[in-house]
């Protein structure tokens, strides 16, 4: 967990992924669509990947990935993300995050 909480407090937004999942692909899409270059994490190709799969699913990321941290707080999973942006507030917490600017 506190390797989680280390990685996600050093970027504005931060994604951990796995390098075979198109649900994490799409997320990372949305992102760069929106102006915001997030830290990528990838668990499958990190010696703690698995590791750091519990720490998520203990935060209650299930699936474990894509896991989206916005200002060093957890947002979700891909629903989340996809309801927050739906309904206009992503962009927002981006820009108030300082991951993107306008």
């Amino acid at each position: 967990m506190d390797k989680i909480r280390d990685l996600s407090s050093k970027r504005a937004a931060v994604i951990f992924t796995k390098s075979s999942c198109c649900m994490c692909h799409s997320i990372k899409s949305l992102f760069y669509e929106l102006g915001a270059s997030p830290a990528i994490h990838e668990l499958d190709q990190d010696s703690r990947g698995n590791e750091m799969a519990l720490a998520l699913r203990s935060l209650g990321c299930n699936p474990c990935v894509p896991a989206i941290f916005i200002g060093g707080n957890f947002i979700g999973s891909t629903k989340d993300v996809i309801s927050l942006h739906v309904n206009g507030s992503l962009k927002q917490m981006l820009i108030n995050a300082k991951a993107i600017w306008l």
